[in-house]
């Protein structure tokens, strides 16, 4: 059903418009079509295994580079970026490190929520309107959409890079079945000769720019599989526990003035903040369930935090 009080054009402001109302950092819109630049790159990278285990990569590989097989008739990918960048620190002396995505609850829900409200306002328009919201837990490319639609550019260290808000952001999406006005200009690839990221990378696993082996990210190692993967050396951990956020921490695009997240459920708990090494040791494991509980540390779970710690310690 086709309301035809807003045109093309406005509606495509309006979605904008209240992506940023809704206190995102910046929205882009891009055609729904298939990836086949990515095609190759994406076949080669799994090919190689540097996937690890996450075996769920293989199996979506048609939808993860057609977003016309995640929702029927789609035409569009709304693009939203989420900041999370904090206000607040955790201490770094005498503690361990946790990537700053997760100080806060978990960010699925709370994405979701605030695209499912801009979602409700384009219903006002068009009742009937086919969609399908995504916050990192699909087979979508977000990066890839990200850089389609204006947002950034692809930094080296494989993450998108936006001139004015750095790279401490979630990337979120819907797919719907309005055609919209697209973005046709890509943002400039300000990494010009800069390999900061690549040189402090402790485990070497930005093997060429723009190319990560999750095998040896530490994210990787402390996230998805902290249990069965085989470690690097503890020396390269530097005290991360949960992610690792160094190549962001040493882009020269997150060392100037950036604006900090407006979300109280991004901001660490107080108990959190107060943590020392001495408390992560002595952690029990209704302690982590009460302090994280709708925390993304819930992915890694008790055990796979204890066994990095002691893995760090031993």
């Amino acid at each position: 059903m086709i309301h035809h009080s807003l045109s093309k054009s406005e509606l495509t402001a309006f979605i904008k418009e209240k992506a940023i109302e809704l206190g995102f950092l910046d929205c882009g819109i891009s055609k729904a079509e298939f990836l086949s630049s990515e095609e190759a790159e994406l076949n080669k990278w799994l090919e190689e295994g540097r996937h690890g285990l996450m075996t769920y990569m293989e199996r979506n590989k048609e939808m993860r580079l057609d977003p016309r097989k995640l929702v029927e008739g789609a035409k569009s990918v709304v693009t939203i970026l989420q900041n999370y960048y904090p206000p607040v620190k955790l201490e770094t002396n005498d503690n361990f490190k946790i990537s700053k995505y997760a100080y806060g609850i978990d960010y699925h829900s709370l994405v979701k929520s605030k695209l499912h409200r801009l979602t409700e306002e384009i219903k006002h328009f068009f009742p009937d309107l086919i969609f399908r919201i995504f916050v990192d837990s699909a087979p979508v490319m977000d990066r890839v959409w990200a850089k389609k639609s204006g947002l950034g550019w692809i930094g080296k260290n494989g993450l998108v890079l936006n001139r004015k808000n750095g790279s401490y952001f979630f990337i979120g999406h819907i797919i719907l079945d309005l055609e919209l006005d697209y973005n046709t200009t890509e943002a400039k690839d300000l990494c010009a000769t800069c390999t900061r990221c690549i040189d402090a990378c402790p485990t070497n696993a930005i093997y060429e720019p723009r190319k990560v082996d999750a095998r040896k990210c530490l994210s990787y190692q402390t996230i998805e599989f902290p249990i069965v993967s085989e470690r690097s050396p503890k020396e390269s951990y530097h005290d991360w526990i949960f992610g690792c956020d160094i190549c962001q921490d040493v882009c020269p695009w997150n060392l100037k003035f950036l604006p900090t997240h407006q979300e109280n459920d991004f901001l660490p708990k107080p108990e959190l903040l107060a943590m020392r090494k001495a408390d992560w040791h002595a952690l029990s494991e209704s302690q982590f369930d009460e302090l994280f509980e709708k925390s993304a540390l819930k992915r890694a779970k008790y055990a796979g935090l204890i066994k990095t710690i002691d893995w760090i310690s031993g």
